[in-house]
């Protein structure tokens, strides 16, 4: 969140990060709350010197033998007493609107942050794997064609079990996305120096407000034992939409010391989210799923170490495709794209070449976002109070946080059964995850089980 005193002193720009983010807040209420709060605090301050005043007087009159006008400044003092209270219950009340109200503000762009409205104006920075790019059939069967053929991907039995969103993968199916997890944790670990943790599954309130997630987006989580649109406490569990939210939140109203940083912490997770997607394409196979597997990266570091640890959380993130012999693009995302919390943020989108898209790259198929790498600055930290003591005898301040998805697992999946395949069908398995899936060398799919396989000769 923003700090109260940086909305008081830089309105114009709180302004301007409402406008180019289309975020819709009465700032100008905002800070009528803030300045009626700060006038009752020197107020309040103003009577607690009063009364002090009046308690020595008190005392004074006392040992004087003034008893009547002593009576009359106990009465006094009694007066300020209740006017006090009174005014510190109005400015409590005040307080609590200023704290709910900061937290529909949103994080201000970084000032070279491509100014724009939406995912037209986001600005392509790099492309790789396009150069020598493998021979690919012609057509290539989409992913959720190949998947079915080959009864790697099941979405009916998915949907049977769990409702429309959510597949089973089965045989190599299953083993591809166990494989992409384990290569990604290694990679992170051994070479970018990741420690790995394995995070609650469910995350409180508190924890979905520390991340920015709540309460703007409170209708895209899995509430666990309510309703979505009932009130919720701090308390009251969610199943995570990514391991952003607990890992950040495990130091949460804790202070860091110098010698911690930077930290670097990497967790799979399975997540949920409720969001529907688009029509058409987007909706079919497991483009945009309600449960989906995912690697994250979450870093904790010093202010000024935050943009260069960007650039860094960038590559490792694109390490992952590069590996896999993947071709993608970085786009930097523009001010009406880039999220709430966000101060600066890039996406990686693998190419997936088996389904034609209208904002797809001009030699065919579309481009998918595997990973968005973001750095929130002091904005996350403040919400979860998160600081580090530079130095033992000086005061603590508020850590930058980052993260990026080290990948999202499943649109891996859909580019390597769309890059990968062959034209008999088979689908090349990337040389990196060999190792991972007992020497491998390509997916062959396996028979049908059921009746249902004799309808089509099996």
């Amino acid at each position: 969140m923003l700090s109260r005193q940086f909305v008081r002193e830089n309105p114009a720009e709180v302004r301007r990060a409402l406008e180019i983010k289309s975020v819709d807040v009465d700032l100008d209420r905002i800070l009528e709350i803030d300045d009626e709060w700060r006038g009752l605090k020197a107020t309040g301050d103003d009577l607690r010197r009063q009364r002090n005043e009046v308690s020595k007087e008190i005392g004074e009159l006392k040992r004087d033998g003034k008893d009547e006008e002593a009576e009359a400044a106990i009465e006094r003092s009694s007066e300020l007493k209740t006017e006090l209270e009174e005014l510190e219950t109005r400015a409590d009340e005040l307080e609590s609107k200023l704290e709910a109200a900061l937290l529909e503000l949103p994080n201000v762009p970084h000032p070279h942050a491509p100014v724009g409205d939406d995912e037209a104006d986001n600005v392509e920075v790099d492309r790789w794997g396009f150069d020598d790019p493998r021979e690919l059939p012609d057509p290539v069967v989409p992913h959720y064609d190949l998947g079915e053929e080959l009864e790697i991907l099941d979405f009916d039995r998915g949907a049977k079990v769990a409702g429309g969103g959510f597949y089973f993968a089965k045989g190599e199916g299953a083993q591809l996305e166990h494989a992409l997890v384990q290569f990604m944790l290694d990679l992170h670990r051994e070479e970018h120096g990741y420690t790995d943790v394995f995070p609650p599954i469910p995350v409180n309130s508190a924890s979905m407000r520390g991340t920015g997630q709540f309460p703007k987006f409170v209708e895209d989580a899995y509430r666990l034992g309510a309703d979505n649109d009932e009130a919720y406490e701090d308390d009251d569990l969610w199943l995570l939409p990514t391991a952003e939210v607990p890992v950040t939140n495990m130091y949460r109203d804790e202070i860091l010391l110098d010698d911690d940083l930077p930290i670097k912490h990497q967790a799979y997770t399975p997540n949920f989210r409720r969001e529907a997607g688009e029509h058409g394409t987007e909706t079919r196979g497991i483009v945009r799923v309600h449960q989906f597997n995912k690697v994250e990266m979450v870093n904790f570091v010093r202010p000024e170490e935050s943009y260069d640890r960007l650039d860094g959380l960038l590559g490792e993130a694109t390490d992952v495709l590069e590996r896999l012999g993947l071709p993608y693009r970085v786009l930097e995302m523009c001010t009406g794209d880039m999220g709430f919390s966000q101060a600066k943020k890039y996406d990686v989108e693998v190419w997936a070449p088996g389904d034609d898209m209208e904002d797809g790259p001009e030699f065919g198929g579309r481009w998918l976002e595997v990973s968005s790498v973001s750095n929130f600055e002091d904005f996350q930290a403040r919400r979860a109070g998160i600081q580090y003591r530079p130095e033992q005898h000086e005061s603590a301040e508020y850590i930058h946080t980052l993260n990026g998805s080290g990948l999202a697992v499943p649109r891996v999946v859909v580019a390597i059964l769309e890059y990968y395949q062959n034209p008999d069908g088979t689908v090349e398995i990337p040389e990196a995850l060999r190792p991972h899936m007992g020497g491998a060398e390509r997916i062959e799919g396996q028979p049908s089980v059921g009746e249902s396989a004799l309808g089509r000769g099996e």
